[in-house]
């Protein structure tokens, strides 16, 4: 039966273990971005502030994740994990305390840019130890698992942007930006006592892959330019959606058009990593983006929350399948050694995305409406159709290894 392929990767010893605290914490961290921006929102009321602060929480996450993850590499997840974690609970103290002092934008930006910098990777850590729990003898397993981690994806990204936007329209920003927090590091806690599934630290090994320009080669470049995309797509979404239901008069109903897209993501992402897919990773690569593409020009169409929230079925079912797909060629691509970097340089593309998408969407909406933000969506799903296209040939390079879903290891 199709669905034990999830059964039995979860039940392989010290998976589940691991899996469900990253879950969790990845919770946490979708709820980070969009907190801020209703927290400043709260106290600003212009949504331009509110991105440039989210912005500043994405540009430092994009400078600071592939640090962290290189320090994950050499020295292993469990001794980098705790004082990143408390390090970043602290920084979302220091932009509380300055959101209460009604301090100026400019400050508010350097806060989310401590709290950005800080934000414990967990899911580039949970990428790493299914690679290093299933390489080589069960490598054919590798699709479903990380069909497994984009449904654990899409799952944060139901619960939790659609539990800030609610306590956001009951009044409680702040009580969503301190949940998320809480979750991120609580989660990230347990995860940091999993020793057994935790990749083994690589010390000079991971210099050495690097020195060989592992990280470097046209296959994760690529890939860093699709989650750059992909990044600027979510940015953009957030904040534009959260216009769009204001502009109408129902910031409540963002909450719920975040949930029917997550909703989609997870049906999409479940159906897709329980399929034995007959074309190749990149031509599935290709044809997912234009659906992405297709999705984005409907937006404009839209002149109702309920119209926006039937359109974000399709935009939200496209996601899932990309974030299995990431993965797997990545891992197919780099090193072991530095493979957590290379996840890390990913998630840091998509966050400088994200952080560029929150500053131009939130101009854009002030100066002509929520369908200035839908446009810079529009344009990022374009430029993932024209990488996609690109990776009908870089990723088909004979030194990527990855195969078929039901074939062997090589």
């Amino acid at each position: 039966m199709p669905s034990a392929n999830y059964r039995s990767l979860l039940r392989t010893p010290g998976a589940a273990a691991f899996f469900l605290p990253a879950s969790l914490g990845r919770v946490g961290i979708a709820m980070t971005s969009l907190s801020i921006v209703w927290l400043v929102h709260s106290s600003t009321g212009a949504f331009s502030a509110a991105g440039l602060v989210a912005g500043g929480f994405a540009v430092c996450e994009a400078l600071g994740a592939p640090q962290l993850a290189r320090l994950v590499d050499r020295f292993g997840q469990t001794r980098i994990l705790r004082p990143t974690l408390l390090v970043h609970a602290l920084a979302v103290a220091v932009l509380l305390s300055l959101v209460a002092a009604d301090a100026d934008v400019a400050f508010l930006v350097v806060g989310g840019g401590l709290v950005g910098g800080s934000v414990p990777q967990l899911g580039a850590m949970s990428a790493a130890r299914w690679a290093a729990l299933l390489r080589p003898a069960r490598a054919a397993e590798l699709p479903t698992a990380f069909a497994l981690e984009s449904i654990s994806n899409a799952g944060a990204f139901l619960v939790g942007p659609t539990l800030v936007s609610a306590l956001a329209a009951a009044d409680h920003a702040v009580t969503g930006m301190v949940s998320a927090v809480s979750l991120s590091v609580f989660s990230g806690l347990f995860l940091a006592t999993q020793r057994i599934t935790a990749p083994p630290a690589a010390l000079g090994g991971a210099e050495h892959a690097g020195d060989k320009g592992q990280l470097l080669c046209g296959p994760v470049l690529l890939l860093m330019g699709l989650n750059l995309a992909i990044g600027i797509f979510f940015g953009a979404m957030q904040v534009s959606v959260t216009a769009f239901a204001v502009e109408y008069g129902a910031p409540g109903a963002a909450g719920p058009i975040f949930a029917v897209s997550s909703c989609s993501g997870l049906l999409a992402g479940w159906f897709y990593g329980l399929r034995r897919w007959r074309a190749a990773p990149p031509v599935q690569l290709l044809a997912v983006t234009g659906v992405l593409s297709l999705g984005t020009l409907l937006l404009f169409t839209v002149g109702s929350p309920f119209g926006l929230g039937l359109v974000v079925v399709l935009t939200g079912a496209a996601i899932p399948p990309l974030l299995a797909l990431f993965p797997l060629f990545t891992e197919s691509t780099v090193h072991q050694a530095v493979l957590t970097q290379a996840f890390a340089w990913l998630g840091a593309a998509g966050a400088a995305g994200s952080a560029a998408a929150a500053a131009l969407s939130g101009w854009a909406i002030d100066s002509v409406g929520p369908r200035g933000g839908f446009a810079v969506t529009a344009a990022a799903a374009a430029a993932m159709t024209l990488q996609g296209l690109a990776g009908l040939r870089v990723l088909r390079t004979p030194h990527v290894r990855w195969r078929r879903r039901g074939e062997g290891p090589h």
